[in-house]
């Protein structure tokens, strides 16, 4: 199988058909049939699960599965990661706020030698087409410095949702990652710096969604806290 695209999911009703016909058409015209789409559904107390298992039953190349209890998106992206066969292994935003064909500039990078390729909005030749509102991306900004302060000093933008891995690198880092929620970008990055696979940050299109379910203050205390964990939890390992 030649690409996987993960998902992780919750409450997403409102677009994940959508979406996924997004994803569907734009892998068969590039992949043929040679892909696989997984949504991780992180215990949705709406019809997510409901309208996934339809289109499934159409197209056995998306898979579902859910999560026993709510758990996080780190926790959900990992568990698909770990299922995922493919050559290729592509998470996404359910909102597609990264559109799905910017996945060719990422691609071309593993192509020429690159673990790792990771969307970013905030390089030079990005293009962000509809900008989240001001207070995030100040927020955002804090959240990076403290970032390169505190893990990772080569990356301006981490918290991109749309990030390609080889096979052989994912199936590495991730059963090491712990953080099961926003801040396991971050930690992941670390983990595939610390195991010396190259990563490329690639400009991309990016488009805000409104529906964005981050807290902006609540959720930025908790991933400040999970910064600290990824320093703590990943030196004790080396020093086993």
């Amino acid at each position: 199988m030649k690409i996987s695209v993960i998902i992780p999911a919750y409450n997403e009703e409102k677009r994940i058909e959508k979406t996924i016909i997004f994803i569907i058409s734009y892998l068969t015209q590039k992949f043929g049939n040679e892909y696989e789409i997984i949504i991780i559904d992180d215990q949705s107390q709406d019809k997510t699960g409901e309208i996934v298992n339809k289109l499934s039953k159409k197209n056995n190349r998306i898979k579902i599965f859910t999560n026993e209890k709510r758990y996080g998106k780190g926790y959900s992206v990992r568990k698909g990661m770990l299922l995922a066969e493919g050559d290729y292994l592509l998470f996404s935003d359910a909102d597609l706020s990264t559109p799905i064909e910017e996945l060719n500039k990422l691609l071309s990078w593993l192509e020429k030698g690159y673990e790792v390729a990771i969307g970013s909005r905030s390089l030079k030749e990005s293009q962000v087409i509809v900008h989240q509102p001001f207070y995030r991306e100040i927020m955002g900004k804090i959240f990076n410095k403290l970032v390169k302060l505190f893990c990772l000093p080569d990356f301006i933008d981490t918290q991109c949702g749309f990030k390609l891995f080889k096979k052989e690198a994912a199936k590495k880092i991730f059963p090491l990652s712990r953080i099961n929620r926003f801040a396991f970008d971050v930690e992941i990055l670390y983990l595939a710096k610390k195991n010396n696979y190259k990563i490329k940050e690639v400009p991309i299109r990016w488009i805000n969604s409104p529906a964005s379910r981050v807290n902006p203050v609540s959720d930025s205390l908790k991933m400040l806290v999970d910064l600290l964990k990824i320093r703590f939890l990943h030196r004790s390992d080396a020093d086993r």
